[in-house]
């Protein structure tokens, strides 16, 4: 009887785990992974590259590439998972993000942050050991802007809280600049105000789209506190300044042709979404601009990392 007893004590325990089991460790790993926002880390990454390559002039080396591009998806995963645990009561509100993990109570907002706290760490031990510490205090400031500054303070108190704000997500750049020189130099700040003024059309057409949701939780976007027309006004003036950047950077002597003519058709191509928003008065163009701005970001990125491939 007793080795009957034993015989199925080992069995049981060495069944495998159910379906079902399975599925909820999949489920909560997918929902670990969601609270990095994985498509805005790329978007990063993607600026990021652009700073090392035109800083090395060609191809960087390949294992100071894979650094960079693990600690910095890290630290903005990490920067996104405080972000998760700190808007959980505004995020319950708005119907666009009421079913993220924290929200939908499937992960709690202590955790959330806990994680994004680890991820930070390791992020800038990682970088200060391998890269160098420039590359390292980079990232971590622009977790501690994105936090302390613009989610805990500006964009609750004024409708400019992605003009400022927009500085966070704007760093990668001098990183990965940092990442090849060891310092900062033009052509990374003209690449820090390049995103830096793309910010605010960017949002602002997403702010429009889901305008409402603001209101309801309370946070003073732009469209809430100053209405659609006067949103999309500072869009088209945003978008004049953003282009007429882009396009000012062909100066800097690292820059050829290639980048100049990508810029041009880019821009254009922007400046006609805003203009369309413009000329509806209302949000008709908002989708239309907002989508677009994302690829647009990516491909002046692209364009930038050609050209310093590339020699003519």
């Amino acid at each position: 009887m007793e080795q009957k007893v034993i015989e199925t004590h080992h069995t049981n325990s060495d069944l495998p785990k159910s379906p079902a089991s399975q599925h909820g460790m999949m489920s909560a790993l997918a929902d670990r992974i969601r609270l990095t926002k994985p498509p805005i880390i790329t978007l990063l990454l993607i600026t990021a590259l652009g700073g090392m390559f035109l800083a090395a002039q060609g191809p960087p080396p390949a294992l100071l590439i894979v650094w960079l591009m693990v600690g910095g998806a890290m630290a903005a995963g990490g920067a996104n998972s405080i972000n998760h645990g700190l808007e959980r009561k505004s995020d319950s509100l708005m119907l666009r993000t009421r079913s993220r993990p924290v929200p939908a109570k499937r992960i709690t907002a202590r955790s959330a942050v806990v994680q994004g706290i680890i991820l930070n760490a390791v992020a800038f031990i990682m970088l200060a050991t391998l890269v160098n510490l420039l590359t390292a205090l980079f990232t971590l400031s622009a977790t501690l802007f994105y936090i302390l500054v613009y989610t805990s303070w500006l964009k609750r108190t004024t409708p400019q809280n992605i003009v400022i704000g927009g500085a966070a997500g704007s760093v990668p750049p001098l990183a990965g600049w940092a990442a090849v020189t060891g310092g900062v130099d033009l052509p990374a700040i003209y690449l820090f105000a390049i995103i830096f003024f793309w910010t605010p059309p960017h949002f602002w057409a997403l702010s429009l789209l889901i305008r409402d949701d603001y209101a309801r939780a309370g946070v003073p976007m732009l469209p809430v506190v100053s209405g659609v027309y006067h949103t999309v006004k500072s869009i088209m003036l945003y978008s004049l300044v953003l282009v007429a950047l882009t396009i000012m950077f062909f100066i800097v002597p690292e820059m050829s042709w290639i980048y100049l003519f990508a810029a041009m058709a880019l821009g254009g191509l922007f400046l006609y979404f805003a203009w369309r928003l413009l000329r509806s008065r209302g949000m008709r163009g908002a989708k239309p601009l907002y989508l677009y701005s994302l690829l647009y970001l990516a491909l002046i990125f692209v364009a930038v990392i050609i050209d310093s491939t590339v020699t003519l």
